[in-house]
C-alpha cells in the first residue's frame, strides 16, 4: 500500500514498528561501539517497505544511518528514515548524518530519542532547515529501557551504568552451607547470562569471588566456546589471587584494582558505560550503601538451601526504616527460574 493512502494510525504503528526492527539492529552491535552509543537505523521507501537496515559501526566507522542509507540505495529517495536516536549533526571522526539524509533525499525522518550530547545535538533542527519532515519520540520509552539505557545513562549522570546481577535460592541464599553454589539456576539462566556477558563493556567481581569460585568470567556461546566479543574483567580487593586464576588468562582483558571502594571502580571504568556488578555479598553491598546500583537482576530459583552465604551483606541497612527499596521493571520465566528485574525507588 502506498504510504498516502494509509491511514494515519496504520502511520504510527508502521513507526513503531520500524522503531522495534531499529532497536534489534541496535542490540546486535551494543558493546561493541563505545564511546558511541549503539544506534540502529531503518530506511523504508515511498511504499513503506524495508529498503535498508543498519546499526552503528565500531568507533571510527560509518554511524547507523549511514550503514542503512548504503543499503537502501536510490529506494532511501522519497522514502522515511527511521533511527533510535536523533541523527547527529556535527563532524566527528565521520560526517554529520543530517548531512547524509538530506544529500540521500530522505522526505521523512522518525527517531526515538533525542540526543543529549551538545556537541552532537541539533539534527532534529538541521533536518527541518533542510525541508524534511521530522517526529521525534516515538518507541522512545523501548529504546530507553534497552540499547541505550547505559549510554544515555552515562550522559546524563557522568558514570557508568550498574547492574548487580546474582542468583539466589527462594531463602536469599547464594551458596549452600559448604559454599558450593554451582548451579543454583538451570540451564536456560546461565544462556541467558552469558548472551548478556558478550553485549557488556565490563564485569567486576571481588577478590573473594576470585578466591572461592575462581571464575572465569567469559562470555560464552551454547556449544561453550568463547563469544566473538568478550567484556573486560576487574577484579576488586586487596587481596592477591593466585596467578593461576582463570579470570587472569588471555581468553579476555583483565584489570586488577587494589581497592575496596566502589567509588575507586566506577572512576578507572570511566570509559566503559555499561557495567555488571558479579560478586560477591560483600561488594554488593558496599555498591549498594554507595548509591551505585542502577538496576538489579534477580535471578530466583525455585530451590530452598536453608543456610549457607546470603545474596548481599553490610549494604548500610540499620533498621526498617533504612530499607533500599526498588520498583519492578520486570519479571521474566527462564526456564525453571524467574528474572526479576528491578530500578531504585526514584530513579
Amino acid at each position: 500500500m502506498a504510504r498516502s493512502a494509509r491511514r494515519p494510525d496504520d502511520a504510527a504503528e508502521q513507526d513503531l514498528a520500524a522503531v522495534a526492527i531499529a532497536n534489534d539492529a541496535a542490540e546486535r552491535v551494543r558493546g561493541t561501539t563505545s564511546p558511541n552509543p549503539p544506534v540502529g537505523a531503518v530506511i523504508l521507501d515511498t511504499d513503506g517497505l524495508i529498503a535498508g537496515v543498519g546499526a552503528t559501526s565500531p568507533v571510527g566507522g560509518p554511524h547507523a544511518e549511514i550503514m542503512a542509507l548504503g543499503v537502501a540505495g536510490e529506494r532511501a529517495r522519497g522514502g522515511t528514515a527511521v533511527v533510535t536516536l536523533e541523527p547527529c549533526n556535527h563532524t566527528g571522526r565521520t560526517g554529520p548524518c543530517t548531512e547524509a539524509l538530506v544529500e540521500a533525499g530522505v522526505a521523512r525522518v522518525v527517531y526515538a530519542v533525542d540526543d543529549p550530547n551538545p556537541q552532537a545535538a541539533g539534527g532534529a533542527h538541521a533536518l527541518r532547515a533542510a525541508g524534511v519532515e521530522v517526529q521525534g519520540g516515538v518507541g522512545a520509552d523501548l529504546v530507553e529501557r534497552t540499547t541505550l539505557r547505559a549510554w544515555l545513562h552515562r550522559q546524563s549522570v557522568g558514570r557508568a551504568h550498574v547492574t548487580w546481577k546474582f542468583a539466589a535460592s527462594l531463602d536469599g541464599r547464594s551458596a549452600a552451607a559448604d559454599g558450593t553454589s554451582q548451579w543454583i539456576t538451570g540451564p536456560e539462566a546461565r544462556a541467558l547470562v552469558h548472551a548478556q556477558r558478550a553485549r557488556l563493556d565490563a564485569i567486576v567481581v571481588g577478590t573473594g569471588t576470585v578466591l572461592a569460585d575462581d571464575p572465569w568470567l567469559t562470555a560464552r556461546e551454547p556449544d561453550g566456546s568463547l563469544a566473538a566479543r568478550q567484556p573486560l574483567r576487574v577484579v576488586v580487593g586487596e587481596r592477591e589471587i593466585p596467578a593461576s586464576s582463570r579470570v587472569l588468562d588471555d581468553a579476555a582483558e583483565t584489570l586488577i584494582l587494589r581497592t575496596r571502594d566502589p567509588h575507586d571502580v566506577i572512576a578507572a571504568l570511566a570509559d566503559r558505560p555499561d557495567v555488571l556488578l558479579e560478586g560477591g555479598p560483600h561488594l554488593a553491598g558496599a555498591f549498594l550503601e554507595a548509591g551505585l546500583i542502577d538496576r538489579v537482576q534477580a535471578f530466583l530459583s525455585p530451590v530452598l538451601l536453608g543456610a549457607g552465604a546470603a545474596a548481599v551483606e553490610d549494604a548500610g541497612v540499620g533498621t526498617i526504616a533504612e530499607a533500599l527499596r526498588f520498583t519492578r521493571e520486570s519479571v521474566e520465566a527462564v526456564g525453571p527460574d524467574l528474572l526479576l528485574t528491578l530500578v531504585p525507588n526514584g530513579a
